[in-house]
Parts: C-alpha cells; structure tokens; sequence
C-alpha cells in the first residue's frame, strides 16, 4: 500500500511539473514572438527546491545581468568572510601629547566600512561615529592639534571604480566610488527647483558646478556626472518646472569630505586644528612621503555593523557601493590584493567550486552596474540553490525583496534589460527557485514578464 501511495504521489508531481513546462513554454514563447522581443535575448530557469529542473529557455546563454549579479557577491561574502564580520575604522595620533597640545598629526583609518556615516543603521549613524570620535580625542586630554587632521585612505588601491562603469552612471549615487575611507555612503543630495540649486545635504569641499539643466517634463530626467578626485561637477538633463526635486549624487572626494567634517567637529568641541585637512591621496600628489596609520596611539577603534546587516541593505535597496567593497575585501583577504581584478576573480573561483560551469559567470564587477557582466539564469540559479543549503542561508534570504506577488526575489534594471532571480512558495505549497533575464527588449517589458512570474504563483 505504502510503495502505491508512493508511486501515485510521484506521478501526480511528475503530472504537475509537466502543467507547470507548459504554462511556462506558453507565456515564454508569446514574449518572445512578441514585436518588440524581435532582438532581444532571454536566459530562463526554474527548478524546484531540491534542483530538479521544471523548466528552462536558453538556461545556458550569458546575458547583462544588472542587479541581480548581487546574489552572487552576498553569497560568496557571507560564506568567506562570515556572517559577524566587520570593518574597522580607527583614531590615532604620531607625536606626544603635552599640555593639552598633540605635537603632531590625528589620524582617522579604515579599512573601507562601506556603512561608515550611513543613516541606514540605528547606533551607527553620523551623530554616532562623531559623537564616539569628539569623546575620545577629548578622554586623551587633547585640547589642541599642532599638526594635521591625516585621513588615510590607503587600504584600498587608487582605482575607485571598476572598469566597464558607464560614464553616464558614475556622478550618481548609485554610481559611488570604493575608497580607503568611505563617508555617508559617498551620497550627496541636491534640492533643486527648476533649474536652480536650493540647498545641498551637506557642502561638496573645492566642488564648482556647470549646470545645464532644464526645467520641463514631469519626473527627474537629470544626470549627475563627477570623477574621483575631481573638482568640477557637471549636472543636464531635464527637471520639472516649479517643482522642488531631491537629486543625488557620488561625492568625488569622500575621505576629505570625512576629513573637512571632522575638523568642523573638533572646533565645535574648543579643540583648535592649527594644520590643514588632507588624505593620504593628496600626499601622494603632492609627492610627499607616505607614512601609514600609527598603531600604537589608537584612541578609537570603530566597528561597522556586522556583515549579515550590510548584506540585507546591500539586497533589499540594491547598494552598489556595498558590493564594490565586498569585492576589494575578497581581493584583499583571499589574494592580497585590493583591485577589482583581483576581487572578481576570487568570485569567479568560488562560484566554480561550487559546480557552476565557469563559462556561465563572466563577472565583471561585483553589483551589476557594468554591462560587461554576463551570466545565465541556469548560473543564478544554481547559486541560488547552494545558498539555500548554507549555514547563513537566512541572512541572505532575509535581503531578497518581497515583490507585489508574494515571491522573495532580486531584481535587476538597466536600460533594455531586467532580470528577476529567487524563490517563491506557489499557491500549492510548491517551492521553486528561478532566474529570468532579458536584454535588448524595445520597451519596458514589465507586462510580459509579469505573466511569466503569475504562472510561478
């Protein structure tokens, strides 16, 4: 009796995989016969719970993956680096200390907290870190600095962003460099009416602006672009007419903008700065000696918020940043260097002895952005998959956006692709994982994939 009610059970689920194909092969088919699919490229994958394909459409073809690259660096992040891992931010000084008066230079390191000022994170935000900083240059009897407020950012390597970045992406914020020092997420906002500035966030230091906005239209059409270490800003496109807009963008400069801050914060405090403000770069530039963090003298030791928190901000709001750090973090504690190269390579090996074909995970950053990366939905996934058996599988799926249709999925967005990747439970209690990614669709193509998901439900 037992073996018949086995067998019955395993047909009815054969039975019920081959509904699921065909309602799957339908909605595929009539999105790619559309007239606006006539150029377009679709990988697609859907296997149940235990990796038993359902269905799949060109599984194995590498396509643009825009932000679902993401599942990716979380995955390989949490499991190499562990889920309790932190960065480290420091306050130290080189000199003595006599009378009140430090003989020397105060120095703030890190070894990249990409949270480092985020407003995202109660006990972590700007009014924390300076709040602790103005606590411990006073608990060392500092009333005075004769020297420098040194912000060294030297624990990454001067490539701020990775190669294949659209020009056109890079002065936004979600186009934000990975420096040394990160502050405030490397954001700025700008309230703007029209075509005039109202107010910034906080003041770009040494940033002049060319504007060449124009006032129309109904939504934000503008594009911010800045460059690492630059001083000039450029800002066009279009922005409606008597309207206040928030705009937001990549601060060019984020360890002198830490560094400018914090100056202002110790003269609130009566602790007078004689020096100047200025970063490891600079002196650097300026053909200076180099000269690293004293480790000695630490008066503050500053932790990030534990990785299993950056990976669920990283997910759920899509933080490009945060994935550029995790990249040059695997570089640098996995093969001793800090270059995206290094770091995308050390994603690459990890994903393949994990049985991914290598073939089908062509990375080219950690986060999405670069239209260089080509992965398939087969590769997603199988990542997604491996995830799910993991020790720190709960972390990673607490990241997954809830979609209007129930399912925990990332998506993805760049123009004339999307891509959706996860796990949904179905109405029958069926689980599935899944990946689809279009590219080159002539239109928005929400609608039609919209169908393909409603079949999953």
């Amino acid at each position: 009796m037992k073996k018949t009610l086995a067998v019955l059970s395993l047909s009815v689920q054969i039975v019920s995989a081959q509904n699921m194909a065909q309602k799957l092969d339908k909605v595929t088919r009539d999105l790619m016969d559309s007239s606006s699919a006539v150029a377009s490229n679709l990988s697609f994958y859907v296997s149940d719970e235990n990796g038993n394909l359902i269905y799949e459409y060109q599984g194995n073809k590498g396509l643009s993956t825009a932000s679902t690259q993401k599942i990716f660096t979380a995955g390989a992040a949490l499991e190499t680096l562990g889920k309790n891992y932190t960065f480290t931010t420091t306050t130290s000084y080189s000199g003595n200390i006599s009378g009140g008066t430090l003989n020397g230079n105060l120095w703030i390191s890190s070894n990249g907290d990409p949270t480092l000022g985020s407003w995202r994170y109660e006990g972590y935000k700007p009014e924390n870190f300076k709040k602790k900083f103005i606590d411990a240059v006073k608990s060392s009897g500092i009333t005075g600095i004769s020297g420098d407020l040194v912000i060294d950012d030297s624990y990454f390597d001067h490539q701020t962003i990775p190669g294949g970045w659209p020009w056109d992406d890079l002065g936004n914020y979600y186009g934000a460099g990975v420096w040394g020092i990160n502050w405030k997420e490397n954001q700025f906002d700008i309230n703007i009416n029209g075509t005039d500035f109202k107010n910034f966030s906080y003041p770009l230091e040494g940033v002049k602006w060319l504007n060449d906005l124009k006032a129309g239209g109904s939504s934000d059409q503008s594009l911010i672009f800045t460059a690492p270490h630059s001083n000039i800003a450029l800002i066009n496109g279009m922005l409606p007419a008597g309207k206040t807009v928030t705009v937001s963008g990549a601060t060019p400069n984020p360890p002198l903008q830490l560094g400018v801050e914090a100056r202002q914060w110790l003269k609130e405090s009566g602790v007078e700065l004689s020096g100047k403000v200025i970063t490891g770069s600079q002196l650097e530039l300026e053909g200076k000696p180099a000269s690293k963090t004293p480790k000695s003298t630490i008066i503050l030791t500053y932790q990030s918020p534990t990785l299993d928190k950056i990976v669920y901000w990283f997910l759920r709001k899509s933080i490009n940043l945060y994935g550029e750090t995790l990249i040059k973090t695997l570089g640098k504690e996995k093969k001793g260097n800090p270059g995206f190269k290094s770091g995308v390579a050390y994603l690459k090996e990890f994903w393949k002895s994990k049985g991914i074909n290598p073939n089908m995970i062509n990375f080219a950053d950690g986060s999405g952005l670069s239209p260089q990366n080509y992965v398939s939905a087969k590769a997603e996934v199988q990542a997604l998959l491996y995830a799910k058996k993991q020790s720190w599988f709960e972390a990673y799926y607490d990241g997954f956006p809830v979609q209007e249709n129930g399912m925990k999925m990332k998506s993805g967005t760049m123009r004339d692709t999307k891509s959706f990747a996860g796990y949904q439970a179905a109405k029958d209690g069926k689980k599935y994982v899944f990946s689809i990614i279009i590219n080159n669709y002539q239109g928005s193509g929400s609608t039609e994939l919209q169908k393909i998901l409603n079949v999953l439900k």
